[in-house]
């Protein structure tokens, strides 16, 4: 497998290279600038249709130069409060990990991504260093000059939230994934907790803006299954754990024109240090799966990314908003309920059956699904019409 992305390099070239990018960091920012070219797309088709609209926000301007020009351009009212809580904690978290690293970086700390994603830190070098971040913004946003300051009006399009969703979906999404998998008792990241987090943050921040519900489902839908397809490509070349129970039955007749390590993987190199020691491998990822396993994330990635392709294709076709999303839960439900019997993952005795966090999961998603596709037949009106009186949007005003 291919733990760097200099791995990687290295394998698809012959070049040696040293460039120690983790792999699934790689493809997960990746999966992130495809959801984010996605989502931006609906928008602008959505806003094109007149099913949403721009929205008014109030700016504030300063900086007053000769004749009233404005030299910094326009910054959000709080703008000072949020560079210095982001530079802040930003400091904190360098602090935290990079002092408890270099304190025991004679001691094995695990690998990277587990290490990054754990509770494992230096509270005091958080706290002092995250001050001082926040103190070096404080003392850099003095020595800007004093200027007026005044309240305008602009009209801001839907599609200009994706800067601001990325940065709180991306937080929160981390957040959930850390708790799900602390709740489940493993290390790394969990999908569910990463997809719940983030798309509540992510509808709320389209309700406080006006956009309906249904239509930001809809909207989110093929983006969501496209970041989930390519980061189980990060996963697979990885081999970050994600892999399924042992399979040692030989490849089928009719599957004989794949290569075996689809059917069952022993994932060399693997991130994580799983398995047994490879003799006379000289890098520092040199373990081996003693028995082949199912590659589930490969064939999550691939699953993952025909679906995306599907609702892709139907997102012009479906006029009736929330109904995309649905079929989207509905797949995304199935996939990861059936894929989970070939995974290995703690099981919970729920009457006579034994399942997984993710299968339950699982069914709550198909849960959701139904229960959306039976409301909108039976009780909501149809709202994929424009909406006949748009918000005015006042002429900017100084």
């Amino acid at each position: 497998m291919f733990p760097t992305i200099g791995h990687l390099f290295s394998y698809l070239t012959g070049v040696s290279l040293h460039l120690p990018v983790p792999t699934f960091g790689f493809f997960m920012v990746l999966s992130f600038a495809g959801a984010w070219w996605v989502f931006r797309s609906e928008y602008k088709r959505k806003e094109t249709e007149g099913l949403i609209h721009p929205f008014i926000e109030t700016f504030a301007e300063t900086g007053k130069g000769p004749g009233g020009r404005v030299l910094t351009g326009r910054r959000p009212v709080l703008i000072k409060a949020q560079l210095l809580g982001g530079w802040g904690l930003l400091g904190f978290l360098a602090g935290f990990k990079g002092v408890y690293w270099w304190v025991n970086r004679s001691f094995y700390i695990g690998n990277l991504s587990d290490f990054l994603f754990s509770f494992r830190g230096n509270l005091a070098g958080g706290i002092v260093v995250g001050l001082a971040a926040a103190g070096m913004g404080w003392f850099i946003l003095r020595q800007r000059p004093a200027a007026e300051t005044i309240q305008v009006q602009d009209a801001v399009h839907p599609y200009q939230l994706m800067d601001r969703l990325l940065l709180a979906c991306g937080i929160a999404g981390f957040a959930g994934a850390i708790l799900f998998a602390k709740m489940e008792g493993v290390s790394g990241l969990n999908y569910y907790g990463a997809l719940i987090a983030g798309a509540l943050t992510y509808l709320y921040i389209n309700w406080r803006h006006g956009i309906p519900l249904l239509l930001a489902a809809d909207i989110g839908s093929p983006g969501m299954m496209l970041a989930y397809g390519v980061g189980r490509i990060g996963c697979h070349l990885a081999g970050d754990g994600d892999w399924g129970i042992a399979n040692e039955t030989p490849l089928p007749a009719w599957l004989q024109w794949l290569p075996h390590w689809t059917w069952s993987c022993y994932y060399p190199h693997n991130s994580i240090h799983q398995g047994v020691y490879i003799p006379g491998c000289p890098d520092n990822y040199c373990t081996v799966l003693p028995v082949p396993v199912y590659p589930t994330s490969f064939y999550e990635a691939v699953i993952c990314l025909l679906l995306f392709i599907a609702l892709w294709a139907l997102r012009r076709k479906i006029k009736k908003a929330g109904v995309l999303f649905a079929v989207y839960a509905l797949l995304n439900g199935a996939e990861r309920l059936a894929i989970e019997y070939i995974r290995v993952n703690p099981r919970y005795s729920i009457g006579g059956w034994k399942l997984s966090q993710a299968q339950l999961l699982a069914l709550g998603w198909i849960a959701v699904g139904l229960t959306v596709l039976v409301c909108l037949r039976t009780t909501l009106p149809h709202p994929s019409h424009p909406d006949p009186q748009p918000p005015q949007i006042p002429p900017r005003q100084k």
